[in-house]
């Protein structure tokens, strides 16, 4: 039974904290599609390669791609479990440092440190060098 100008609790407005914890999980979602992509192409090497196991792996992360590390390890040492390859394996994650070039001036500049605009010339002419990579750079195997 609905009363007259009553709102339901479908009908309520989302508070921060529910958006919050929405944005976490859609994002940690993202992060778990990650760590299944690597690890099925892991097992393909490993079964062209005749691998039993994977000890290690390294990945390189670009200081400004859309995975968050930390999220990363969450989902790795979940997954790292419900797969025999990876029981034991360790994740290192490598950070690649974000860099900017500017066309005005030609200068290179940390990204993070300073945004879109060069600091020395002021130039909002510029692209990103590196640091939105996400590379498999290593693995160890037994």
């Amino acid at each position: 039974m609905q009363f007259s100008g009553r709102k339901e609790p479908e009908d309520w407005p989302e508070s921060e904290l529910e958006k919050k914890r929405k944005d976490r999980r859609e994002s940690r979602m993202h992060e778990l599609g990650v760590v299944f992509h690597i690890m099925d192409s892991l097992e393909k090497v490993a079964v062209e390669n005749e691998v039993t196991g994977i000890s290690r792996v390294v990945l390189e992360l670009g200081e400004v791609s859309t995975v968050i590390e930390s999220y990363l390890h969450n989902c790795w040492q979940w997954a790292a479990k419900k797969r025999e390859l990876f029981s034991e394996a360790e994740l290192v994650v490598e950070t690649i440092p974000a860099r900017t070039y500017c066309e005005g001036c030609g200068q290179t500049y940390a990204t993070v440190e300073h945004g879109k605009i060069c600091p020395c010339c002021h130039s909002p002419d510029t692209w990103l060098l590196q640091g939105n990579e996400f590379n498999i750079k290593e693995i160890e195997v037994y």
